[in-house]
């Protein structure tokens, strides 16, 4: 069976996005509005009721606007703005924050998806509270950094270019001053906190990644606890640099590339200004990871389509990228399913490869036929 999606606001920077990330799944269909019809509040209408799934990628206003004109009772929908993040009735889309967070999520017919800023504060802090480890009444303060394709198509122009009117050349700048940050509600109540925490973000020169720090203090915690038992040690033989990635092509390294073939192959690059690939890699798009449900597939499976992309190599030699660091984690963790652990990631990947013109890219001349 077919399922059929209608992104709301498909022409923005995150419609483009998942309409990418959905495209050559065969399972689903999605459904698609001529300019013209996108400003028809008729066609819009009946686009929202057709769809069995509505993703909404609108400003706030626009998305309450949207969900009131749908009135077909089976149509579920994902909100990516804020609109509905505090709001009765919506199930928050980060079920790890709870201990029925999947049951909900998956009998949910709204869904509202959690910010970026909020999401790393609340990993960090909603499993501390929920176990009594840190105080729910606490001032909490949260710093964050994050690149600019996050402001959307306006925040890219201005740091990109040149000729726009409030073009920049600063480095990192604070903003949102006024303490009322779009996401605060939701960091508060999703959090369990009994007051909104104090949020500095700030926009740097990079396109895309996000630094969230919640500085905790010790005295304020149950049983005074040591340092050492609040910091995750990373490990540094799980990741590879730009440098590393070019020892591993001057060794013939495996290197596997989690972004749909289309993308891989160069023939779309909707995000990233170059198209192509890193000579010698090869193509595992993560969606062939799951099942129709949207489910991993078994082990027994997964070993068995990873190790003939492997080619005799050990797990722990291969290197594992996509467009910016993100998809990439998907394949390793199938591999962690498949019994195949211990791949690197190059974090910057793709995005970060192309900034280099000296570093070698490929494209295919001709399309893959089926």
């Amino acid at each position: 069976m077919v399922a059929r999606i209608f992104i709301d606001g498909a022409a923005g920077t995150t419609g483009l996005e998942i309409r990418e990330r959905l495209a050559g799944r065969s399972e689903l269909e999605l459904v698609r509005l001529s300019d013209a019809e996108r400003k028809d509040a008729g066609a819009r209408k009946a686009a929202l009721n057709a769809a069995d799934l509505v993703i909404l990628c609108l400003p706030d206003d626009a998305a309450r606007e949207a969900v009131t004109m749908i009135v077909t009772p089976k149509v579920r929908v994902i909100d990516a703005s804020t609109a509905h993040r505090v709001a009765p009735g919506w199930v928050f889309g980060f079920p790890e924050l709870e201990t029925d967070g999947y049951e909900r999520l998956a009998a949910a017919t709204r869904v509202t998806n959690p910010g970026c800023y909020s999401t790393g504060f609340l990993a960090a802090v909603r499993p501390l509270v929920r176990a009594g480890t840190i105080p729910d009444d606490y001032p909490y303060s949260v710093n964050a950094v994050s690149g600019y394709s996050g402001g959307g198509k306006s925040m890219i122009a201005e740091f990109e270019d040149k000729d726009a009117p409030d073009y920049t050349r600063t480095v990192v700048r604070s903003y949102a001053l006024t303490l009322a940050h779009k996401h605060i509600p939701e960091m508060t109540e999703r959090g369990g906190l009994k007051h909104p925490p104090v949020f500095s973000p700030s926009v740097g020169r990079y396109y895309r990644g996000m630094l969230v720090d919640v500085p905790l203090q010790l005295w304020a915690m149950k049983g005074e606890p040591k340092p050492a038992e609040f910091h995750a040690a990373p490990d540094d033989g799980m990741w590879v640099d730009s440098k590393a990635m070019l020892e591993a092509l001057r060794q013939k390294r495996v290197i596997i590339d989690a972004r749909p073939e289309e993308r891989f192959s160069g023939f779309i690059e909707p995000l990233d200004k170059v198209a192509g690939h890193i000579p010698g890699s090869v193509n595992a798009p993560f969606e062939d990871n799951l099942d129709m449900r949207g489910n991993f597939l078994k082990a027994e499976d997964l070993r068995a389509q990873y190790e003939s992309l492997l080619r005799g190599a050990p797990p722990r030699e291969v290197i594992h990228m996509c467009g910016s660091g993100v998809t990439a984690c998907h394949n390793l963790l199938a591999l962690e399913i498949a019994g195949l652990s211990g791949g690197k990631l190059y974090v910057g990947s793709w995005s970060e490869w192309i900034t280099d013109p000296s570093r070698p890219i490929v494209k295919r001349t001709e399309r893959k036929t089926s």
